[in-house]
């Protein structure tokens, strides 16, 4: 039987991450959570003007390596409140409006969380007209029910546009082996490579250059926490973990989206960002680690902070570990507990395996 590599600490940190609201832009409560569990695995800390939270090893080396993940959730804004108290959203990033009819969902004021659903008409009230197809669910039709008759009603409770909407959905474990919540995407990648920092520490290991753990905020909606630390750090290599589709559940093309599924290891990219020394190392280290990986063609962009760190600052040696998940931006995402040992695994051996020089120029 393989030895697990987590232990009850850090599992009792992922429930409580996962549990935290951390939407785009209002990440600050899980960013406390987040560094508060990596203090003692790091020298120091700092945090920017928008959020993105760093644990620094070894502040005062020359040579910059970066690990990342995003720390924000999707999640909505109150966009409208109509007369008779019912409220229309908007999408602070890629919130999916097929998933929301009879959610529930918390809405965020300076009173407190005021509770809500998201409210549909009842089966028998729909699709009544002959030849008329059933209506589904657009943004310009779902709406919130928070339980009030009148818009000053709502307003009383503390609700007014601009108010962000997360979803309550908790942790929970399937089959022994499923971690499944709402906000993997991606906040397992801030799980990650605090793991990683807790690894070195606790093995005792020593690193030749400074390593920037690196949370960042705001990548939902375009990457924007990602961009402004990168010009802060000005990093020589960058590590980017984040997650990719499982393409072996139902209704999910493969020659679109590639062969990935879960527990059968971390995805490691292709794609013009991703420096091709890098990559070739990871993948070396995971061969002779016998680590379990998958690979996954991305064409053009990464669409992940790998973007944002490779382009930065006349050229960044960048690379991306993703981990494959299934029903992205959905309440019920889900990840393999094998994956996410993995991922950390590859992480850790690859930095083993990072020298203080130029291994990463492309003409070596």
């Amino acid at each position: 039987m393989k030895t697990s590599i987590l232990n009850q600490e850090s599992l009792a940190f992922l429930e409580r991450y996962l549990n935290n609201t951390s939407p785009t832009g209002y990440e600050s409560n899980g960013q406390k959570l987040w560094m508060d569990y990596l203090r003692p695995y790091v020298d120091t800390f700092f945090t920017d003007t928008y959020g993105t939270a760093v644990g620094v090893i070894n502040p005062d080396a020359k040579y910059k390596v970066v690990i990342e993940g995003h720390a924000d959730e999707i999640s909505w804004y109150v966009n409208y409140i109509t007369d008779d108290g019912f409220i229309y959203v908007i999408r602070n990033g890629g919130s999916d409006q097929m998933i929301a009819p009879s959610k529930r969902v918390d809405i965020h004021t300076k009173k407190g969380i005021v509770k809500g659903v998201f409210g549909w008409p009842a089966i028998h009230t729909r699709n009544r007209a002959v030849g008329k197809p059933e209506e589904t669910p657009k943004i310009e039709n779902i709406f919130i029910d928070c339980g009030c008759s009148t818009k000053a009603e709502v307003e009383a409770l503390g609700v007014h546009v601009g108010c962000v909407i997360t979803y309550p959905d908790e942790f929970i474990i399937l089959n022994d082996n499923k971690f499944v919540c709402r906000a993997i995407d991606n906040r397992m990648g801030g799980f990650m490579i605090a793991e990683v920092a807790r690894l070195l520490k606790e093995n005792g290991k020593t690193l030749d250059f400074g390593l920037y753990v690196v949370n960042s905020v705001q990548e939902e909606v375009g990457l924007r926490g990602a961009e402004m630390i990168t010009q802060t750090i000005k990093p020589n290599v960058a590590i980017v973990t984040d997650v990719c589709h499982d393409s072996n559940t139902p209704m999910i093309d493969k020659k679109i989206e590639g062969d990935l599924k879960i527990g059968h290891g971390p995805v490691v990219g292709y794609a013009p960002a991703i420096q091709n020394n890098l990559r070739e190392l990871i993948t070396d280290t995971a061969e002779a680690m016998e680590i379990p990986f998958q690979r996954n063609a991305l064409s053009r962009v990464t669409g992940t902070d790998t973007d944002a760190f490779a382009y930065s600052n006349g050229g960044v040696a960048s690379a991306l570990i993703s981990l494959p998940l299934r029903y992205m931006h959905t309440t019920v995402e889900m990840v393999h507990r094998d994956d996410v040992e993995n991922t950390i695994k590859l992480i850790y051996e690859t930095l083993l395996r990072i020298e203080n020089n130029e291994t990463f120029s492309y003409f070596k």
